[in-house]
C-alpha cells in the first residue's frame, strides 16, 4: 500500500547509507513532504542528495539530531554495528523515543541483539529488510517485511508506507522479518545462479541468446531474476546494481542457520559456492548476474548477446 496521504511533513527522517537503495528510499520520502537528512561516507553521493532537496549531515550525530526515525541502508550486521555503536556512532545521540529501523539483511539472532542495544538506551527498534532492487526503491514501490512492538510500527508506518507498495507486518518478535528476508534471499540466490547456468548452457548450444531470452521470459521456466538479471547478461553489463558479495554474505547467512538447526540446503550450497567462486575470481563488486561470467571462463563461450537489434 502507498502512504501518499499518510505522509507527515513535520516528521524528521534520518536515512543512513544513501547507496542504491538508501538514495532511492530519500529521495521518495522528500516526495512524499518528509524533512529529510542524509548521512553516507560520500561526499560525492551526499552533495547530490543536497542537490536534490534533502539536508546533508557532517556526521552520525548531525544526522539523527531530532529525527523522530532513522533508517539504516547499510550492506551487513557489522555495519549496522559501526552505524549504532562505532566511533562516532549514532545510538547516544538519538532522541528518546525516537524509532531505529533498520533495513540491513541480518541474521534473526543479529536483529534481537541490535534491538536489545537500542531499546536499553531508551528507543525503540524495527527488524525491516527491504526487497524490490534500486529502480523500485527510487519508485517508492519496495516491499517492506517488518516486525516489533506495535507502538513502534504504528509511529514508523508513514515512513514506512511512503517508501513500499506493500509492507508485510510480520509480528512483534524482532529477527522475525529477518527470518523471512533470508528465505527470500534463499530463492533469489539460486534463480540468479541457475539463470546464470542456463544461458550458459543455451551459449553452448550455440543458441542467439536474446532469443532465448524472449522464449524463457513467455514460459514456464522464468523466473523474476531471470528475467530482471539476464539482460545485464545479454549487455555484457556488469556495473552493480547488487553485487557478488552481498549473495555470500546472505547465503553464508542461510549456510549458519541450515548448520544449527540441522536443516539440509543443498540447491543453496550449490548457488553459495558458484557466488563465492564468482567473487574469488575477483568479481565480488560486480553484479550478481557476474556468475555467468564465471560459466564463460570454465566453458570458454561467450554468454552475451551481441548487438542489440
Amino acid at each position: 500500500m502507498t502512504g501518499q496521504n499518510a505522509a507527515r511533513p513535520a516528521t524528521r527522517v534520518a536515512v543512513i547509507g544513501l547507496g542504491s537503495m538508501g538514495y532511492g528510499m530519500a529521495t521518495t520520502l522528500l516526495r512524499h513532504g518528509f524533512d529529510v537528512v542524509g548521512y553516507d561516507v560520500s561526499s560525492q553521493i551526499l552533495s547530490r542528495f543536497e542537490q536534490d532537496g534533502g539536508h546533508r549531515a557532517a556526521s552520525l550525530a548531525a544526522a539523527v539530531a531530532g529525527a523522530q526515525i532513522v533508517v539504516c541502508v547499510v550492506v551487513n550486521a557489522a555495519q549496522t554495528r559501526e552505524v549504532l555503536l562505532g566511533q562516532g556512532g549514532c545510538l547516544d545521540a538519538m532522541e528518546p523515543g525516537a524509532v531505529f529501523l533498520s533495513s540491513a539483511t541480518l541474521a534473526p539472532e543479529e536483529a534481537r541483539a541490535f534491538a536489545a542495544e537500542v531499546e536499553a538506551k531508551g528507543r525503540a527498534y524495527l527488524d525491516a529488510p527491504i526487497s524490490g532492487g534500486a529502480q523500485r526503491a527510487a519508485a517508492g514501490e519496495l516491499t517492506i517485511l517488518v516486525s516489533g512492538a506495535q507502538e513502534t510500527l504504528s509511529a514508523a508506518r508513514p515512513v514506512l508506507d511512503a517508501m513500499a507498495e506493500r509492507v508485510y507486518e510480520l509480528g512483534k518478535a524482532v529477527g522475525d522479518a529477518s527470518a523471512f528476508k533470508i528465505v527470500n534471499q534463499l530463492l533469489a540466490g539460486v534463480h540468479i545462479a541457475v539463470a546464470c547456468e542456463a544461458m550458459a548452457f543455451a551459449a553452448a548450444q550455440k543458441l542467439d541468446l536474446r532469443r532465448v531470452y524472449e522464449v524463457i521470459t513467455h514460459s514456464a521456466g522464468n523466473s523474476w531474476m531471470f528475467e530482471n538479471r539476464m539482460p545485464h547478461v545479454l549487455d555484457n553489463d556488469y556495473k552493480p546494481r547488487s553485487m557478488v558479495d552481498i549473495f555470500v554474505k546472505d547465503l553464508g547467512i542461510v549456510m549458519d542457520i541450515a548448520r544449527k538447526d540441522r536443516v539440509p540446503v543443498p540447491v543453496a550450497s550449490a548457488a553459495m559456492q558458484l557466488f563465492l567462486m564468482t567473487s574469488a575470481a575477483g568479481m565480488g563488486r560486480d553484479d550478481d548476474a557476474s556468475v555467468a561470467r564465471l560459466f564463460e571462463r570454465i566453458n570458454g563461450v561467450p554468454v552475451t548477446g551481441g548487438p542489440k537489434e
